[in-house]
């Protein structure tokens, strides 16, 4: 039987929803999704019943450009 290596700690980041990732950008809703469409802001990670995050690095990634 092969062992299943534990994941990496650095692959793990906090998730930030909608008014949290508007407060860091200073973009609104309809901004945010429009870039999205564009490529131009990262996707979303669904968490299932209609919700959905962003992955705080990336966002910190994109303020940092």
């Amino acid at each position: 039987k092969t062992q299943k290596t534990p994941p990496d700690v650095n692959q793990f980041t906090a998730l930030l929803r909608r008014p949290m990732v508007e407060q860091l950008t200073g973009k609104k809703r309809s901004t945010i999704y429009r870039e999205i469409k564009q490529g131009l802001f990262p996707k979303t990670i669904s968490l299932g019943g209609g919700k959905s995050a962003w992955a705080s690095r990336e966002i910190e990634a994109l303020n940092q450009a």
